[in-house]
């Protein structure tokens, strides 16, 4: 079992330092500005990339800044009514081949949202749709068949947590800010000096 783990602590780490970290820094230069100008960063998915997106969101919010998720398929129904011109979308896809990310990145971009594609395929649909691109590589998904969305949304939650904290940290958000929007809870109890 631990044989199984480490190989996935390994795929994981592969994957993440293949990152072009200049290009991540210029999506975290993106979004600070994005924010600072009054827009909001909208994540979005499909499947199990859902719950990463809305995990990402909920840091955001929790660090007050604004974010929301943006489900990849109800958005033509109406959903894309939440992202204006001055935000930024982080498109999540594993192939950047699915109808509805391929449809949903040609009306982000009639609507001249920037938007970023989170991907782990260099050869892709919306490759020459979307020009921002965060391509990571993924030997493999970690189960027998390599089809199970295991090691891809792991890594896509890293980078989406790594990418909220850098955000925090180059924009100056506070220990008090953070208090301010987590009353409840174990958390909240620690940040009053409660014991718990």
């Amino acid at each position: 079992m631990l044989t199984y783990f480490n190989d996935i602590m390994n795929t994981c780490e592969e994957s993440l330092n293949s990152l072009d970290v200049k290009q991540f820094e210029r999506l975290i230069d993106h979004c600070i500005k994005c924010i600072d100008n009054g827009g909001k960063i909208v994540a979005s998915g499909l499947g199990k990339n859902v719950p990463i997106c809305e995990k990402f969101v909920g840091t955001m919010n929790s660090l007050g800044m604004d974010a929301r998720f943006l489900h990849t398929n109800t958005a033509v129904h109406g959903d894309l009514g939440m992202v204006g011109k001055n935000d930024i979308v982080l498109l999540l896809s594993k192939s950047g081949n699915t109808v509805e990310s391929v449809m949903l990145a040609s009306y982000l971009l009639d609507r001249g949202t920037e938007t970023w594609l989170l991907s782990f395929s260099k050869e892709s649909k919306l490759i020459p749709i979307l020009k921002e691109h965060i391509i990571l590589d993924l030997k493999n998904e970690g189960d027998e068949w390599d089809i199970v969305p295991n090691n891809s949304t792991t890594v896509y939650l890293i980078l989406l947590q790594g990418l909220a904290m850098q955000i925090a940290k180059k924009r100056g958000v506070t220990l008090d800010d953070f208090k301010v929007n987590h009353p409840g809870g174990g958390i909240g109890a620690k940040l009053r000096g409660e014991k718990i």
